[in-house]
C-alpha cells in the first residue's frame, strides 16, 4: 500500500491508532508506505531447515523470530515449485507464523484448531504431531474446510480429523480434552489492512464490538476443551483492543483458573496494554506485532494454560479390514517397498474401509458421533477388482526414504513441471527403482505423487484435481 493508499485507511481507525500508539503513530502510518513481505513456512516433519537451504532454487533468508519461517522474494512464485507440491512448505504471511511457533506441540498430543481454514496453524499443528496422536482442525464454512483439508493432506498428516462443525457442538463431544488448542479467533482485520485493502474499506467503527462477542463465545468453548495441564493459544490479526486484551480480559474473568503465560520473546515485540483490558497487571504478557516494528503485518497474541493434573484417557483405535481388502493393499505396499509411513510404523488395526474407499484412523479412540466432518484420518486409496489403487495424499504422507520404488529427480528438471500438468513421462536407464511397476516420483527424494512405469514410460497418476 503506497502513500497514495493510505487514503482508504478510516479516519475512525486511524483516529483510535494515533490514541493508542502516541508518539509512535507517525511510524506506524509510515509503515504503510513499505512493501508487504513474503514468507514461507516449512514442514519440518518432512525436511530439515538445512536440508531446505541446500535444495530450494529459489533465494530465501530467514525470519529471525520463527524457527522453520523464510521470507522470498514476491517475484520468485514459489507455489509453482515441485517442493511446494510436494508439501514441504507452506505459504503464510510472516507475522501469521508466529502464533503456532509460541504454542509448544509435542508428539502424541491431542491438539485442536478451532478456526482452522485455510491451514496455517493447523499444518504447523500436524507436523509437529510427527504422524502421532490427533490433529482435530474445524473450520464452521464448508468451503472453507475443504480448502483446509487440501492443505493438510498437502502436508502429508495422517492423524488428522477435519471438521465443518460450530464450536459449540465440539464441546459436547470434546470437554476436558484437548492437550493443546489454537484459536485464531475471526476479527476485524485491521492488521491487515496494508496486505489486503478490502478489509479497510469494509471496516466500521462497529465491527469489533460485533466480533467480540463471537470471540468471546469461542474462547470458552476453548477453555471448557483444554484439559488441565494444556495450553491455549489464541490470536487475531487486528490492532483493536475490544477484540485482543478486551476477549483475555473477558475469558480471565469468566474462568478465573485459566492463567496468562509468558511467550519464548523477540525484540520486535510489544507487549499487551493493561489498559486496553481491564486493567489486569498480566495483561502484559500478551504479545502485539505492529509493522512499523517488524517485517509482517499487524498480530496479537496470548498463550494461557489450565492449572491442574492431566486427565488420562487414551486409548487405541481397533479396526481391521477384511482379508481379501488387506491382501490387495498387502500387494501394492510390498511393490512400492513402503517400510514406513508418516514417520511411524504401518498400523493394520487402523485401516477402515467405508464403500470401497480406505482410510487410516488416528491412533486414538474418540466419540465422533452427531460432528459434521470432511475428513477421519489419511485416506489412502480405493478398492478395485482384485487391486488396491493409491490416493494422492497417501503419496504425500510417506517421507523421504519410507518407501524402495521411487523415481527421483532434481528440483530443475523440466520433466516435473509436465508430471504436475498429467503428462507422461519418459524415464531413462537408471532412474527408476524397477524396470516396472508402481513408483513414487519425488523430487530431491521427497515423494509428489504415484506413477505407473511401463517400458522407460511412466504412466501418470497425479490426480486432474491436483493438476497445475
Amino acid at each position: 500500500m503506497d502513500n497514495d493508499r493510505k487514503k482508504i485507511l478510516p479516519a475512525a481507525f486511524l483516529e483510535r491508532m494515533k490514541e493508542m500508539l502516541g508518539t509512535e503513530y507517525e511510524e506506524f502510518l509510515n509503515s504503510y508506505e513499505k512493501p508487504r513481505t513474503f514468507g514461507l513456512r516449512l514442514n519440518t516433519s518432512k525436511i530439515s531447515c538445512e536440508e531446505f537451504e541446500r535444495i530450494v532454487p529459489f533465494p530465501v533468508r530467514r525470519i529471525p523470530w520463527v524457527e522453520n519461517g523464510y521470507f522470498y522474494d514476491e517475484e520468485s512464485r514459489p507455489a509453482r515449485c515441485a517442493l511446494y507440491q510436494a508439501g514441504l512448505y507452506y505459504l503464510q504471511e510472516p507475522s501469521a507464523m508466529t502464533p503456532a511457533s509460541r504454542i509448544p506441540i509435542a508428539p502424541g498430543e491431542y491438539v485442536l484448531d478451532m478456526c482452522a481454514a485455510p491451514g496455517g496453524k493447523a499444518t504447523a499443528a500436524g507436523a509437529a504431531l510427527q504422524g502421532s496422536g490427533l490433529l482435530v482442525a474445524n473450520d464452521i464454512s464448508t468451503s472453507r474446510a475443504r480448502a483446509l483439508l487440501r492443505n493438510l493432506e498437502l502436508f502429508g498428516i495422517p492423524n488428522l480429523f477435519v471438521a465443518n462443525e460450530d464450536p459449540e457442538k465440539l464441546v459436547k463431544s470434546f470437554p476436558d480434552f484437548f492437550h493443546k488448542i489454537i484459536l485464531d479467533a475471526p476479527c476485524s482485520g485491521e492488521g491487515m489492512f496494508r496486505k489486503e485493502e478490502s478489509l479497510a474499506r469494509d471496516w466500521t467503527p462497529e465491527k469489533s464490538h460485533e466480533l467480540s462477542q463471537i470471540q468471546r463465545r469461542l474462547i470458552l468453548n476453548a477453555a471448557d476443551m483444554l484439559r488441565p495441564g494444556g495450553l491455549l493459544l489464541y490470536s487475531t490479526c487486528t490492532f483493536a483492543p475490544e477484540e485482543d486484551e478486551g476477549t483475555i480480559s473477558w475469558l480471565l474473568e469468566k474462568r478465573p483458573e485459566m492463567e496468562l503465560l509468558d511467550m519464548l520473546p523477540y525484540d520486535g515485540f510489544s507487549a499487551g496494554v493493561p489498559a486496553w483490558g481491564n486493567g489486569d497487571e498480566r495483561l502484559k504478557k500478551c504479545v502485539r506485532i505492529f509493522p512499523h516494528k517488524m517485517d509482517g503485518e499487524g498480530h496479537f497474541l496470548a498463550l494461557l494454560t489450565k492449572p491442574g493434573e492431566a486427565i488420562r484417557h487414551e486409548t487405541k483405535v481397533q479396526t481391521k479390514p477384511d482379508k481379501n481388502a488387506r491382501k490387495w493393499m498387502e500387494a501394492f505396499f510390498e511393490e512400492i517397498e513402503m517400510k514406513t509411513l508418516g514417520g511411524q510404523p504401518f498400523d493394520w488395526n487402523r485401516v477402515e474401509i467405508r464403500s470401497d474407499k480406505v482410510y487410516y484412523l488416528p491412533p486414538v479412540s474418540c466419540d465422533f458421533r452427531g460432528i459434521t466432518f470432511l475428513r477421519n484420518g489419511l485416506y489412502l486409496g480405493d478398492l478395485k477388482k482384485n487391486r488396491f489403487e493409491p490416493s494422492q495424499p497417501l503419496a504425500l504422507a510417506f517421507r523421504k526414504g519410507e518407501a524402495g520404488a521411487v523415481i527421483s529427480l532434481s528440483v530443475t528438471d523440466e520433466r516435473l513441471t509436465r508430471y504436475l500438468k498429467g503428462e507422461t513421462l519418459t524415464i531413462e536407464d537408471g532412474e527408476a527403482a524397477h524396470q516396472k511397476g508402481w513408483h513414487l516420483l519425488s523430487v530431491e527424494g521427497y515423494p509428489l505423487g504415484f506413477g505407473k512405469l511401463v517400458n522407460q514410460t511412466l504412466k501418470n497418476k497425479y490426480p486432474a484435481g491436483w493438476r497445475v
